[in-house]
């Protein structure tokens, strides 16, 4: 597959801000996602100059942020404070809390006051379906299925991406996900099941530029990084 055969839309994850600004001037780019172990990782301390750095750094496509509350008092509340940061904010809810309880109940509630929503760390279509009489057909919302954390317990996500696109197809304002993405391939993977987002760490999209590279041609220039890696090392035998 050419990169330019894809519709499927290409975010970038992360937390960096030279990143972040580096990507948001690249075409190809459609939007930005982070979470609070991102964050950290990234050496972020302050969650709301963060949030505001970024902010102004995307200002027109869609940057989700997520909340880091535990409770379902205090995810609501959490999300009515970022949902305000900027216009083009989508607030990320987990599908369940830290304790497996349901977060559908602040989802309709944030739904009903407008407030577009990432729901995050989804694993199963059964998390879905239980949402979605939940869900009104004014609510704008992505559904990031955890594909690559489903496959790395052995399970194959594509038939739960899928499932997923198929349960939402009638809600017009509602878009699937991939996320958790582990290669370069699980883009096309994610366009072949249908479905309307990849998020991608910056590493990733860069090697977006090898799509449709002639293998003859990535095999001689494989060989050569060997042989040259291997004379400015000096190697004898």
């Amino acid at each position: 597959m050419k990169r330019g055969e894809l519709k499927v839309k290409i975010f970038a994850d992360g937390a960096d801000a030279n990143s972040i600004f580096q990507f948001s001037k690249l075409p190809d780019v459609k939007g930005f996602t982070t979470n609070p172990s991102l964050m950290r990782q990234a050496g972020v301390t302050n969650y709301k100059k963060f949030a505001k750095e970024i902010l102004g750094i995307v200002k027109s496509l869609p940057v989700s942020l997520e909340v880091f509350a535990d409770d379902m008092d205090g995810m609501y509340e959490q999300a009515k404070i970022i949902s305000k940061l900027a216009k083009n904010v989508f607030v990320k809810i987990p599908i369940v809390n830290s304790k497996g309880e349901s977060t559908k109940e602040v989802i309709a509630s944030l739904g009903k006051e407008g407030i577009p929503l990432n729901l995050t760390a989804i694993m199963n279509a059964n998390q879905v379906d239980g949402l979605l009489s939940y869900i009104d057909a004014d609510f704008r919302i992505i559904l990031s299925v955890f594909a690559g954390r489903i496959a790395d317990t052995g399970c194959d996500p594509c038939p739960i991406v899928k499932s997923t696109v198929n349960m939402v197809r009638n809600f017009k304002k509602i878009e699937v996900l991939w996320a958790s993405t582990r290669e370069v391939y699980n883009v096309v993977q994610a366009e072949n099941v249908g479905c309307h987002i990849i998020t991608m760490p910056y590493a990733f999209i860069k090697k977006l530029q090898l799509f449709g590279k002639d293998l003859n041609e990535y095999s001689r220039e494989t060989a050569e990084t060997f042989f040259l890696d291997a004379r400015s090392s000096g190697y004898e035998i």
